[in-house]
């Protein structure tokens, strides 16, 4: 009998994956039993974080970073603004706006000083976890995504509900969809000035020989008629 509890606490130590509370209790040890669980035992971080972007998630508990994942929005230093924002003669061309900040403080709202669980889903190239996070019952990606400082990451997503909500955001206007954007990967790539310093001006250079943009379902989205409902 005493071999078979002994059998039955090993196994259940390797399959189970591992919980907040372990987390809290022992962060390296946890992390050395992770190395020994199958692949799919990923973690499950839960406590009060500090937001440190549009999408990324601080645990200073622990410590670690946590990406929302299948969301992606605009770095700190980056503006969104019209392509045409520098002909002074269009007076209805809207300004500059600070994707970066406002995607930043509208997730610092939503989160508040509620406490956020994060059970992450995978690890991106980086090694930061990406993970599905939730707080007081809401997916927090999908307020991002509902209040349009969020996109949806891949174009090819096969997440239905996140999609919907883009589409809503989109057809309301709200957020970066009520300018443009340079796509996120591609300001991460071409962006030279990273600091937080960067004005505008750096953003519309790049738009103007700009390969990828999330102007064109912006473009979509003002074909629709206008909602009433808001």
């Amino acid at each position: 009998m005493k071999r078979y509890l002994a059998a039955t606490a090993v196994l259940t130590a390797i399959i189970l994956p591992a919980t907040a509370a372990d987390l809290v209790g022992n962060p390296d040890a946890t992390r050395r039993r992770q190395g020994d669980a199958p692949a799919h035992a990923y973690p499950v971080y839960k406590g009060r974080v500090a937001v440190m972007d549009g999408r990324t998630l601080w645990y200073p508990q622990f410590p670690q970073r946590v990406r929302l994942a299948d969301i992606d929005a605009c770095e700190l230093p980056q503006w969104a603004l019209d392509p045409k924002w520098l002909d002074r003669r269009r007076q209805q061309a809207p300004s500059p706006v600070p994707c970066g900040p406002l995607a930043k403080s509208w997730l610092k709202r939503t989160i508040g000083n509620k406490p956020v669980e994060c059970s992450v889903i995978a690890y991106g190239h980086d090694g930061i976890p990406q993970a599905r996070c939730t707080t007081s019952g809401q997916d927090i990606a999908v307020e991002m995504l509902r209040v349009g400082w969020a996109r949806v990451a891949s174009p090819y997503s096969y997440n239905t509900q996140y999609l919907a909500y883009q589409r809503y955001a989109m057809a309301a206007r709200y957020g970066m969809w009520a300018t443009y954007v340079l796509d996120m990967n591609e300001w991460r790539r071409k962006a030279v000035d990273k600091t937080l310093g960067r004005q505008p001006i750096a953003d519309a250079n790049l738009l103007a020989d700009r390969e990828s943009e999330i102007s064109p379902p912006f473009i979509d989205a003002r074909r629709k008629p206008r909602r009433t409902d808001r």
